[in-house]
């Protein structure tokens, strides 16, 4: 059992406590760590032996939230945690980009890093914490590793940075910077802007990552005091015969073969030059090592014709963009769709709009109860011509969604401006790099020819990175990356805005930092480019359309008094769902009385606004109602004006004439024109039909005075209330 150690720091106003030798005795490291009152456990623990066959670094970083943090119970009928939430799978993300590049890139015994969130304050996200926590246990483990590093929220409010503003300073903040970062550089960024320029956002992470060096001497004084011996581990050896023989074999063929701007021939070209390799090397060498050597070329080639001579495999420019084609309008039906290519980058966007009751329930520990806008991403195999198998939305997905969905909240129009749910779909149907930022391009198309007022086109751009031996001080920023140059570069630094600045940034790094000097490059580079992307993309539509899809629902909106709320919903929600189901709409109701109606046409929209409006108005004497016939007594019949509200019309009331029975003038179910006679002493409601009635002519008078058994009675208008057939009473 281990002593319990506490230390502590005060960053941005609140402490930070990292502790000790509390739980988690089992793992190679474990901490809990404090800030305000959310709370998280950490721990790491290393695999006794490699996996067979792993020829990558198997690191896993998991964050579990427990619906207990927040003092809730989870949704749905088994009442416990199922699969991780969006939030969490995205915590996940961010907590594992800058902690891998700090591993040893050869090391092969599964790294398994869990973060579980015991408390959440709903004022302090915790996803930083993960951050921290995953840094501090690998540091005091047995595990190599280059940290420790930090991160930390950046937001800009009332023109002063904050360090981990709360979520309800969020709201007032122009932007929220996540930097991640070592004592040396900047190694990971997640960032969502109200179109921040570049110079703040630059100042933004310079004052985040000054922040992280505070947190990183805390971690130091942790691993100092309770950090285990690190084992060492060697890299793998080289073998010099085979790499000779694979450079004599393929070096004067790759050139040719690999200098293609068509990604099919060149894959072509490298799949037969590494067959013939394989081949002639057959039982010499295992076809692992083989197919090692020859990747190592491979890389060795793409990055020495970008650092030593400006060239690209595809014969592009440093700075040039692949050729760009966006379209609008290419489905049927759907409520708003676009394709944006870039390259062999092909991403289809649908917009889909419904009432504000499809919104998205959250159920998660943060303080958000549910969203209206929803961005989605699929990445289908055939994107990159390879079979697959198909299954569940996996990490990548849910990153590129979230990605794409942040770039464009900041013009998403307000509930008040446009009351609609909004779900939009990216389906990337072919893949050469950086569909994410593509998606944000057709998103924005999609949006505006769904006639969604979007305040501006968004556009993103992902810039790449090359560097001398990792030397960050010898770089080359490459715009508008393609899969082979993400996948041999250092550096997938995705930027999205609109002409006025920006409004996300992504960072992935495959180094252990970078520099300012990069990241000003690299931002300088995307504003450019997206500059570019959007006049392209204004060719193809330049503002939202003015109307909306025929198909899509039509919102109405008004307003009642709040007071009068439950009239309209009724006991048990009885009166709104016969609303719901007379008129085929949606009703959606605000605590400040704000009805949101929707419908596919208008008569179905009229018809409910006027049910709600007259249930909301006052019933006054002289207004007329076309109501049913509800219930029929023989002095009378009672007729439902208004959903839940009946009035009485007297059996002399119903006609212009003599009604020796009620049933002979009107049944139950028909539908009757009345006018409000009164509204007497107890609240009861008298209704006339008699009212709405001409007078009858001379003939019809003589010919009622002679059917009349008894002699004449006067009818029409001011005749005296008839009382069903009782002699009248007399004083």
């Amino acid at each position: 059992m281990a002593s319990i150690r506490t230390f502590e720091r005060t960053i941005g106003g609140r402490k930070l406590v990292i502790e000790h030798g509390k739980l988690a005795w089992q793992a190679n490291g474990a901490v809990t760590l404090r800030y305000g009152d959310t709370q998280i456990l950490a721990t790491a623990v290393i695999a006794k032996e490699a996996r067979p066959g792993v020829d990558f670094l198997p690191l896993t970083i998991d964050v579990e939230e427990r619906m207990y943090a927040a003092g809730k119970i989870p949704g749905g009928f088994i009442r416990r945690e199922g699969r991780p939430t969006e939030a969490a799978t995205l915590a996940s993300r961010l907590a594992d980009r800058p902690i891998r590049p700090l591993l040893p890139k050869h090391w092969r015994r599964e790294i398994q890093v869990i973060v579980t969130v015991f408390a959440a304050d709903q004022e302090n996200d915790p996803d930083v914490l993960g951050v921290i926590g995953a840094s501090c246990a690998l540091g005091i483990s047995e595990m190599p590793f280059e940290g420790p590093v930090s991160a930390v929220h950046v937001g800009y409010i009332n023109g002063e940075f904050v360090i981990n503003p709360t979520f309800s300073q969020m709201p007032e903040s122009k932007l929220d910077v996540v930097v991640a970062s070592t004592k040396k550089a900047v190694t990971m960024l997640e960032a969502g802007a109200h179109e921040a320029d570049e110079a703040l956002m630059m100042e933004a992470i310079k004052f985040g990552h000054a922040a992280n060096q505070e947190i990183i001497a805390l971690q130091e004084e942790v691993i100092a005091a309770v950090g285990k011996a690190k084992w060492h581990v060697d890299p793998p050896a080289v073998d010099e015969g085979l790499w000779a023989k694979v450079a004599a074999a393929i070096d004067h063929k790759l050139p040719a073969a690999f200098f293609q701007a068509d990604k099919t021939q060149r894959a072509a070209n490298l799949d037969a030059i590494l067959q013939e390799l394989m081949d002639g090397l057959a039982g010499e060498y295992e076809a692992g090592a083989v197919i090692a050597a020859y990747d190592k070329k491979i890389r060795k080639l793409v990055r020495s014709s970008i650092l030593d001579k400006g060239e690209r495999v595809s014969g592009r420019g440093i700075n040039e963009i692949r050729e760009l084609s966006a379209e609008v309008g290419i489905l049927p039906r759907v409520h708003g769709s676009a394709l944006f290519s870039r390259g062999m980058t092909q991403i289809l966007n649908i917009t889909t709009l419904g009432s504000l009751q499809m919104e998205q329930k959250l159920d998660n520990i943060s303080p958000e109860l549910s969203k209206r806008y929803i961005h989605h991403y699929n990445f289908p195999p055939y994107s990159t011509g390879e079979v697959k198998r198909v299954g569940g939305t996996g990490r990548r997905e849910i990153g590129h969604g979230a990605l794409a969905e942040r770039a464009l909240l900041p013009v998403i129009p307000s509930e008040a401006e446009f009351p609609y749910a909004i779900r939009l779909v990216s389906e990337a149907v072919s893949s050469n790099g950086s569909t994410s930022m593509a998606s944000t391009c057709a998103s924005s198309l999609s949006l505006m020819d769904a006639g969604v007022p979007i305040k501006r086109a968004v556009a993103g751009i992902s810039i790449g990175l090359v560097t001398e031996d990792d030397n960050i001080d010898k770089f080359v920023t490459l715009t508008d990356i393609e899969g082979l140059e993400d996948n041999y570069g250092d550096m997938d630094f995705k930027v999205a805005g609109t002409r006025d600045g920006i409004t996300a940034i992504q960072l992935d790094i495959k180094l252990k930092g970078i520099s300012f000097a990069i990241i000003e490059q690299t931002l300088k580079q995307a504003k450019e480019a997206r500059g570019i992307i959007l006049e392209v993309m204004d060719r193809a539509i330049s503002r939202n359309r003015a109307e909306l899809s025929p198909y899509a629902p039509r919102m109405y909106k008004l307003k009642i008094d709040p007071g009068k709320i439950g009239t309209v919903i009724g006991p048990g929600g009885r009166v709104i769902r016969g609303i719901i189901e007379e008129t085929k709409t949606t009703i959606d109701i605000e605590d400040d009385g704000t009805v949101i109606i929707g419908a596919t046409d208008a008569d179905s929209a009229n018809r409910a606004i006027a049910i709600i409006e007259g249930m909301t108005k006052d019933i006054e004497p002289g207004t007329v109602y076309t109501g049913k016939v509800t219930r029929i007594m023989s002095f009378g019949a009672f007729v439902e004006i208004l959903p839940g509200k009946e009035g009485m019309v007297h059996i002399s009331e119903l006609a212009n004439r003599r009604v020796d029975r009620v049933e002979d003038v009107v049944k139950i179910g028909d539908m009757v024109q009345v006018k409000v006679a009164e509204i007497d002493s107890q609240g009861r409601i008298n209704l006339s039909r008699r009212a709405l009635l001409a007078p009858p002519t001379p003939e019809e008078a003589e010919a009622m005075r002679q059917a009349a058994p008894g002699g004449f009675r006067r009818s029409g208008p001011g005749a005296p209330m008839d009382h069903g057939g009782r002699p009248p009473f007399r004083r």
